[in-house]
């Protein structure tokens, strides 16, 4: 006998094929699902007593009904929190972005998380609020939803954000990582669509990834999967300590390249050194590159080169379909990056996969938030009983 947990996986998995799409054909979905179109008629019936599964205008087509209620998507970093409001089908209708100080206290930030919810959904709305999903720059764990070590945000070790958001707007909230996030973003309508087991790798300030096998995200026994900044490419250096950094951050983010062009662009004959001393990213390292800046080609080659032996050293571990490069660092010189980084992973990694960039850019977390708040609403229908009707 099927279980209840089953069921409900069976029945979200189903609404997640139809998110996809604007409306599908009940045939086209037991095609893609693989199994009997009868089987699909049985379960669609479930969803639509829910409301959660709408008739087309066609006959024999389904789609979300996009009145089920609203869904909030939130990525929050260490400089920005970026609000999206989107309907049940994921459609964004509203989204704005705002600052935050990183050396602001957790309840300073948290306070300003609830005051951009309620003025992202109308106050009128607020009842129809389903869910909140948040991409957060810390590992979150998957037993307890805290969020255990955000680096780059002072006092957010051990937060209980989950808790905090779900008591102010009792709606389900679904935390995760930042970059698994992302990745969550581009399986469901970005160029991961259809790759049961691929990585996300994000290259910004820091670097991290994202990891889905067999068609899930895999975030490992503490939820610290796919933290790859602290990966070492270089076994004479491993008993040197590189802080909270680590070596691979220390080398291929935005602060390495950036750290690495000022000590080698400094011996080069440049007009402009005095600004690179006030530069705190590696933007002056692109702008120089694209001027056809010989030292700042070799910054960007060494990095690069770097990165490739690390996305060959995880293909050996993980055997992808595919890797998806994506963050600030991906968009700097992308089509050189991508060379460098094939030319070198393949030597090392003779049957590499494709590595690509990402097809969602800077709303790929955005993305995975709203998907993740829409999967938790629909779980949520489907464990509460049925309204009792009085009997007159």
């Amino acid at each position: 006998m099927t279980n209840t947990h089953d069921f409900e996986l069976d029945l979200c998995g189903i609404v997640e094929e139809i998110s996809k799409y604007p409306s599908i054909s009940m045939a086209d979905l037991a095609g893609r699902l693989g199994v009997k179109k009868s089987h699909i008629e049985e379960q669609l019936l479930k969803l639509r007593r829910k409301r959660i599964v709408i008739p087309a205008n066609i006959r024999g087509v389904i789609g979300l009904n996009r009145d089920f209620g609203y869904l909030v998507g939130i990525d929050m970093g260490a400089s920005h929190l970026h609000l999206a409001l989107a309907d049940f089908s994921g459609e964004v209708i509203d989204s704005f972005t705002v600052k935050v100080r990183p050396e602001d206290s957790p309840r300073k930030t948290i306070a300003q998380i609830k005051k951009s919810i309620r003025k992202l959904v109308p106050f009128k709305s607020q009842a129809r609020l389903c869910a909140l999903g948040l991409g957060v720059p810390s590992p979150v764990d998957p037993r307890t939803g805290l969020v255990l070590f955000a680096n780059n945000l002072p006092g957010w070790t051990n937060i209980d954000l989950k808790n905090e958001l779900q008591k102010e707007f009792r709606v389900p909230v679904i935390l995760e990582n930042d970059v698994n996030m992302a990745a969550i973003g581009e399986h469901w309508r970005g160029i991961a669509q259809g790759a049961d087991n691929f990585i996300f790798i994000a290259l910004g300030t820091g670097i991290g990834s994202g990891i889905f096998v067999n068609g899930r995200l895999y975030v490992g026994r503490g939820g610290a999967a796919g933290e790859l900044y602290r990966m070492n490419v270089e076994w004479r250096r491993w008993q040197e300590d590189f802080g909270s950094t680590g070596y691979f951050e220390s080398r291929v983010s935005g602060l390495g390249i950036s750290r690495l062009g000022r000590e080698l662009m400094k011996a080069g004959k440049r007009s402009n050194r005095g600004c690179m001393a006030r530069e705190r990213d590696a933007h002056f390292v692109f702008e120089a590159f694209h001027r056809g800046d010989s030292a700042a080609r070799k910054v960007l080659k060494k990095s690069f080169a770097i990165l490739g032996v690390g996305i060959a050293n995880v293909v050996a571990v993980l055997d992808p379909d595919l890797i998806v490069l994506g963050g600030g660092i991906s968009r700097g010189a992308p089509d050189f990056m991508l060379a460098t980084v094939n030319r070198v992973a393949k030597k090392v990694q003779p049957d590499c996969p494709q590595i690509c960039l990402s097809a969602l850019g800077d709303k790929a977390q955005t993305h995975g938030a709203i998907f993740s708040a829409m999967m938790a609403a629909c779980k949520t229908a489907l464990c509460r009983a049925p309204e009792r009707r009085n009997k007159g």
